[in-house]
């Protein structure tokens, strides 16, 4: 009974793990609440690096006397799976994109909110002059290079770099025709 409580390792490359009870100790089970186990089966149906370096643990519990079944409890612990190194080196150009493309996001964000921002500014103004216009053109045109060429490197989608830009000059345009510096050509009527 000492060997059912006990720890064995596995050798490597078993995948499943199937217990069978021994019949002839089915007789000394009833009086012991315990059943030998003969055999340890292994089949294919989980992966085949399961088991590696893992343990095996097999403990029997008591069944009350022979009242009740008795119960047995496997644990198995499989080591942890070494990353090979192609994955190893995936996950490793994985982040550093990851950065570079957070950084260029960020400064899209911060570049769209810098010319919202003095476009907004620039439309509660109620003595604006047209030449203002000018200095906020400038901060459009350095939005629409950064967001190019993140499209361009594959930060962004060339959709969400385009509804981006669309984005800033709507808003432009809002600001001329508010203050009255574009008139927008009546739509053609057919």
């Amino acid at each position: 009974m000492a060997s059912l409580s006990s720890c064995f390792a596995l050798p490597c490359k078993f995948k499943t793990l199937s217990l069978n009870p021994s019949s002839s100790s089915s007789s000394s089970s009833s009086s012991h609440g315990r059943v030998a186990f003969n055999s340890f089966g292994f089949s294919a149906t989980i992966s085949a690096d399961a088991f590696a370096g893992g343990r095996l643990s097999v403990s029997g519990g008591g069944g009350g006397g022979g009242r009740c079944p008795p119960r047995f409890s496997v644990a198995c612990e499989a080591a942890p799976a070494k990353r090979a190194d192609s994955a190893a080196k995936r996950a490793r150009l994985a982040e550093k994109r990851r950065v570079y493309n957070k950084a260029r996001k960020s400064e899209i964000r911060t570049r769209m909110k810098k010319v919202l921002e003095e476009l907004d500014g620039l439309r509660k103004k109620p003595d604006a002059q047209a030449e203002e216009i000018l200095q906020i053109e400038k901060l459009i045109a350095e939005a629409y290079s950064v967001i190019d060429k993140a499209v361009k490197v594959g930060t962004l989608h060339r959709n969400t770099g385009a509804r981006r830009k669309s984005r800033l000059a709507r808003r432009k345009k809002a600001v001329e025709i508010h203050h009255g510096w574009y008139t927008p050509a009546p739509a053609a009527t057919a």
